[in-house]
């Protein structure tokens, strides 16, 4: 039987024995709003926790919005307009807002890929849309430090922005248990300091530093203390199903309306299953979360909880662009030539991690449960060797590796996820 995979733009077929036992793990069905830019105009005028948007613009002299960069597949088409829009029709001019692309230490968005990402050429061609970029010193407010000791820099054109809102899309994160809300500005449009000190060994090799948890999460934490400092902001939350269509929109307080969102998708997107399997099978998510390695480490921590120690964790990754950063390659460099725990032993004396180091920490993780086998089309030789785990190009022997390790295992029970990390399992037992 064929099972597609969400893989690049279009998909991966795997074709799987009819005799397994295939459990294929996904959301529960989501509804999906009939008519997104009613739900959006509506949700304008039912704010969580705070004024509508009209009421919250009302004499305000500058506006900064902050939107996911291109790894993350945001309506904003729906979003940004409605958005906009509801700022003119306050009296704000054109020339007031910014958009501000919340790239935390990733490459910016520019030329046709900066079309895509903000979905409306004329939202694009009406106020000013810019990158964020986490290196440049003079960009950046120093607003002290957390109580933990994280410097708070943030991008000074949404720190003098006398309404700030934030827009951005909620799904499982594998670090700060769900992404959107206050993510979208620590690390979105932090400064250099503070992204490299959220991302230390002290935050993540935390227990609670984990997919879809928010209590005792040390990295959440640290997210609302910034907020806090800053006096908060306004969001746009959005959630959407596996077939990218929206199913959920609000508006209001960063905080409130966050949890919000949360709540909704709590209920599709966190999956208990009554047990672990020996061979699992999932994805990057497809476009655009697959365009790197980077990325594709978020969907071999998404089913750690349904491995079983010592199984094997099969992943399907386009890697179009390639590894991820110079900065990622280096990292991956020293994970090959150290190992897994001279690695992280390198790490945990660190005040502020490499850049991008954090990415193949968080590798170490499910790598610490069971072997990772990747398919790829798009990594050429001196990358495959960097990954770190077993690595294919060719489908067959790809599927071979598969029908081996149902047979070393003796047990044909598989499990599918083909969503990859925007669908987390658990397993009763945890």
């Amino acid at each position: 039987m064929k099972y597609l995979m969400n893989y690049g733009r279009t998909g991966l077929n795997l074709e799987l024995p009819d005799h397994w036992n295939v459990t294929v793990i996904r959301k529960k069905p989501m509804p999906v709003l009939a008519d997104p830019d009613a739900a959006m105009a509506q949700a304008l005028k039912e704010p969580v926790g705070s004024k509508t948007l009209i009421e919250e613009a009302k004499g305000r002299s500058r506006v900064c919005i902050l939107m996911c960069d291109v790894t993350r597949p945001v309506p904003n088409g729906i979003i940004l307009p409605a958005l906009v829009r509801g700022l003119l029709d306050a009296g704000i001019s054109p020339e007031q807002i910014t958009i501000l692309v919340a790239t935390g230490l990733h490459r910016p968005n520019e030329g046709d890929e900066l079309r895509d990402v903000v979905g409306d050429d004329w939202v694009l061609n009406t106020v000013t849309v810019v990158n964020h970029f986490a290196r440049n010193d003079a960009d950046h407010v120093d607003l002290g430090f957390t109580s933990r000791g994280t410097p708070i820099k943030l991008d000074r054109r949404f720190v003098d922005a006398d309404l700030r809102l934030v827009t951005g899309l909620v799904e499982p994160h594998f670090m700060a248990g769900y992404s959107g809300g206050r993510k979208l500005i620590a690390p979105g449009v932090a400064h250099q300091d503070t992204i490299t000190r959220l991302h230390t060994a002290a935050f993540l090799e935390s227990p609670r530093a984990a997919n879809c948890i928010l209590d005792g999460n040390p990295l959440h934490e640290e997210q609302l203390e910034i907020v806090k400092q800053i006096r908060g902001a306004l969001a746009v939350n959005a959630v959407i199903d596996e077939f990218r269509q929206t199913c959920f929109l609000n508006f209001g307080d960063i905080i409130r309306s966050h949890l919000a969102a949360i709540d909704f998708m709590r209920q599709y997107a966190e999956i208990t299953i009554p047990r672990r399997f020996r061979t699992v099978i999932t994805s990057s998510a497809g476009y655009p979360l697959d365009k790197t390695y980077y990325q594709t480490v978020k969907g071999m921590v998404g089913p750690m909880d349904v491995l079983e120690p010592g199984g094997d964790l099969f992943i399907v990754s386009e890697c179009a662009e390639g590894m991820g950063s110079p900065d990622y390659v280096e990292a991956q460099k020293k994970l090959v030539a150290f190992g897994p725990d001279k690695f992280l032993e390198e790490l945990w004396p660190k005040g502020n991690a490499a850049v991008d180091e954090w990415q193949t920490e968080m590798q170490l993780k499910p790598m610490r449960i069971g072997a990772i086998r990747l398919y790829t089309q798009c990594l050429c030789e001196a990358d495959l060797q960097l990954t770190g785990v077993e690595s294919f190009t060719d489908l067959d022997r790809f599927h071979e590796a598969i029908r081996q390790s149902v047979e070393r295992s003796g047990d044909s029970s598989v499990a599918v996820i083909p969503e990859g990390p925007y669908v987390v399992p658990s397993c009763r037992d945890r």
